[in-house]
């Protein structure tokens, strides 16, 4: 599917506009991270406003401009700079950061207390817990402390703020050192990453030099939880070779029920579910459709056929598991067992607690009790 602005394309018009349905463009996921790229990923929650305001900006032009040039990504980029720069929380500059600064309650959502414990779980365990954001340490601070507590500080052993992932990820420690900060002020760049605490910048091959130290292993093992295909989970999985762990809040929207057998396991093993019902904005785009799962229409009274979606295949591919909330498996035993994506051909095994009922065959799409 495609918009021109913001009004669906037909089929016809994105076969001349765009030609074969395989755009060329996505054969390699790679380019999500390079900087030249010729698209723009809005992969995210918090990034997914931009794409609306990208198709308001072509009506806009559509209207007004009557040469038809959409020559205005030049524009949005210097947006994002004034809205989400460095130094613009402390200067309390653009529209995002002191509105959220005044109102937090009514942007933020607090931690869950199951969420909360299962990070404590983790540390006594003997885990190392780190948060890696590309947050400047400001911004980050204010989250962390309305969203977990003043003691936000003591659930990790590694915060790195100002991560600029993907490049956290695909960048060598010249091209992006570790800095330390004084006053959420970025200081010396680090040769090398010594011991746990806060840090800024950075990258991941001088972190896992710091994890192998820490837990005195010569190949630790690392999971890694992220909403981001783009800045998260592809870079992970792809530069870093962690397991990821993928918080997709589109599974909210496309439940079934639970299968049988999980039905019988104990109490204490099952992880926590939300609500019966999917609550707004979880229902399936009326523009969109599923973000498993389309249909394609058929081109001059052809069949419509379906198709798993070019995201779908990212989930199976880049993806240990896929999970909705973290809440979902904050209260299963630590040594909980999960069916990974690449355990069978399956490309549904790894959703936890189920698979999206689009990708499911119909006998097998139940609504939730």
């Amino acid at each position: 599917r495609a918009s021109h602005g913001t009004k669906s394309m037909t089929s016809e018009e994105i076969l001349e506009t765009y030609g074969r349905r395989e755009w060329k463009h996505f054969n390699t996921v790679s380019g999500m991270v390079s900087r030249t790229a010729k698209y723009y990923l809005y992969d995210n929650y918090f990034d997914l406003p931009g794409a609306l305001l990208c198709a308001r900006v072509v009506d806009s032009l559509d209207q007004h401009d009557g040469q038809k040039k959409y020559d205005f990504w030049k524009d949005m980029v210097a947006a994002i700079q004034h809205n989400y720069k460095i130094t613009a929380f402390k200067e309390d500059c653009g529209m995002y950061f002191p509105e959220v600064k005044k109102h937090p309650d009514k942007y933020l959502q607090r931690c869950p207390e199951s969420v909360k414990k299962w990070l404590k779980q983790l540390k006594s365990a003997g885990k190392i817990l780190l948060l890696i954001t590309s947050s400047h340490s400001d911004y980050c601070r204010l989250l962390c402390e309305h969203i977990i507590g003043n003691d936000f500080e003591e659930y990790f052993d590694v915060v790195i703020t100002n991560a600029l992932k993907p490049g956290f990820f695909s960048h060598t420690p010249n091209q992006r050192p570790f800095r330390t900060l004084e006053n959420d002020e970025e200081q010396e760049a680090l040769l090398s990453l010594d011991k746990p605490g806060w840090y800024s910048q950075g990258n991941a091959i001088q972190l896992y030099e710091l994890l192998k130290k820490m837990t005195g292993k010569l190949d630790p093992k690392v999971v890694y939880f992220g909403d981001s295909m783009h800045s998260d989970i592809f870079p992970a999985h792809h530069y870093s070779n962690w397991e990821t762990v993928f918080i997709l809040e589109e599974l909210l929207g496309d439940k079934v029920t639970v299968p049988a057998e999980t039905e019988s396991e104990p109490l204490e093993k099952k992880g926590k579910y939300e609500g019966d019902q999917p609550q707004a904005p979880y229902f399936v785009s009326k523009q969109w459709g599923s973000f498993f799962m389309d249909r394609l229409p058929g081109l001059e009274n052809a069949e419509e056929t379906l198709v798993c979606t070019w995201s779908c295949k990212c989930i199976s591919t880049y993806s240990t598991i896929a999970i909705p909330t973290l809440e979902a498996i904050a209260d299963l035993p630590l040594d909980y067992r999960f069916t990974r994506f690449s355990s069978n051909s399956s490309a549904t095994a790894g959703y936890y607690p189920s698979p999206p009922r689009a990708l499911l065959p119909n006998e097998e799409s139940v609504t939730m009790k």
